[in-house]
Order: structure tokens, then C-alpha cells, then sequence
């Protein structure tokens, strides 16, 4: 069971990332999209689990708090540690880095993804199931959203092509680890949160103005709503 989602999570992440490399000419349409996906993945997946995870340590309190740190972690490293820049070859350098940076955290968050398929199935394969199908869900925007990120950011095909490639091998090095350690429920709800916070800076401050350059702001607008709204819908669905 556990191996076939694994290979599930790995087709799912592939054929989006496949799908927003063949209509790159869209892709302000599918940044509207993947906007909308990362925040709807931030806001209906990765908090709610994060408080349910913390909850016998820490309060809700505790873990927004961590959600907001994440938030500023990620935007510090965004516009002074990686990405600041002085001139023009330098800051091609510099976007082509914030793709790297964004497109890396998305297959760390994705590894993420396998460890909590793997530990869930330590505790029972029903609870097991029921994350594996909430992770499967949204494999397929995580695939588009890491294609986007690099291809954005001055990346090329050949460069998105192997990001996509991390992406979708990293679920299954997440279950195949778990195979070696455990973690505590609580340690994992933190982890999560911090990922909130940066997922909601990728969507918000990248992805979605990113998405609006010289393009009609009402369909990007759609796109964005529409991205939200399938997240939350999928995420619902594999809850029941």
C-alpha cells in the first residue's frame, strides 16, 4: 500500500510540472493558479495540520506565531541574504537564485509530505490513508508550482525539468525515512507551521504580482480564486 502512494505522489507532482511546461505561453494564467494553490495549501492543509499536530505541547497561538516567523525567515532570505543585488548580470543571478530558494523549499516540503506519510502509517493504516490521500491531492499544484518558480525566475526547461524531478522523488525519500526514525507529533506540527509561513510569502509575494505583469488582471484574478478554490475543495474531499 504505502508504496504504491509513494509512486502516486511521484506520477501526480511529474504530470504537473509536465502540464506547466507545455503551456508555458500561459503561464501567467497558471501563476495565477499556482498562487492561489500555495495559499490554499498554507491556509486549509498545512496550519489546520500543524495545530492539530502541536496541540497536545503547544496553543494555537504558539503555532501562528510560528507560521508569522516562517513568514519573515523566508522574506529576509528572499530580499537580503540570497537575492540583493547591485547590477544587471548580478541580478539575473540573483532571481535565478530566488527560484532555486523556491523550488528547494517546495521539494523540502514535499520530503515533509512523506514523512508524514510514513509516520501516519506507524499509528494505523487508516490515519496512513487519510494523509496519503490529502498529500496526493495537491502533488499535482506542488509539480506546477516548483516548474513555475524556476522557469519565472530566469531559469530554463533543462533547470525546471530537474527541480521537477527533486520534487517528485522526494515524497518517497520522505516515507523511506521514516523507516529510520520518529518524530513527536508536536516537533512535526512546528515543522509544518514554519512551511505555512514560508508557502503564504511564495503565493502572496512572488507567484501572485508575478502574475498580473502586463497580463489582464481580471482572468489572472480567476485563476488565483480558482486555485484556492480547488485546493480547498480537494483537500475537503480527501477528509471524508
Amino acid at each position: 500500500m504505502i508504496i504504491l502512494i509513494s509512486i502516486g505522489a511521484v506520477v501526480s507532482t511529474f504530470l504537473g510540472g509536465v502540464f506547466a511546461l507545455r503551456f508555458k505561453d500561459k503561464l501567467h494564467l497558471i501563476l495565477g493558479f499556482s498562487a492561489g494553490a500555495v495559499i490554499g495549501v498554507a491556509f486549509f492543509d498545512l496550519l489546520p495540520e500543524a495545530i492539530e499536530l502541536g496541540s497536545k505541547n503547544y496553543g494555537v497561538a504558539f503555532i501562528t506565531s510560528i507560521t508569522a516567523l516562517g513568514f519573515i525567515v523566508y522574506t529576509i532570505l528572499d530580499r537580503f541574504v540570497f537575492f540583493h543585488s547591485h547590477g544587471i548580470q548580478e541580478e539575473a543571478t540573483s532571481v535565478n537564485k530566488r527560484g532555486v530558494l523556491g523550488a528547494g523549499s517546495l521539494s523540502v516540503h514535499s520530503f515533509l509530505d512523506g514523512t508524514a506519510i510514513g509516520l501516519a502509517f506507524q499509528v494505523s493504516a487508516a490515519v496512513g490513508a487519510i494523509v496519503a490521500v490529502a498529500v496526493l491531492v495537491h502533488d499535482f499544484s506542488d509539480g506546477i508550482n516548483t516548474v513555475n518558480l524556476v522557469l519565472k525566475n530566469n531559469g530554463n526547461r533543462r533547470q525546471a525539468f530537474k527541480w521537477l524531478l527533486m520534487d517528485a522523488i522526494a515524497p518517497v525519500l520522505g516515507v523511506v525515512s521514516t523507516l529510520l526514525f520518529s518524530v513527536p507529533e508536536s516537533t512535526l506540527g512546528i515543522i509544518l507551521a514554519v512551511f505555512t509561513g514560508f508557502f503564504l510569502y511564495i503565493g502572496a509575494s512572488d507567484l501572485l504580482p508575478e502574475s498580473h505583469h502586463g497580463h489582464p488582471t481580471a482572468w489572472t484574478t480567476f485563476a488565483t480564486v480558482l486555485g484556492v478554490a480547488v485546493l480547498y475543495g480537494a483537500i475537503r474531499l480527501a477528509g471524508v
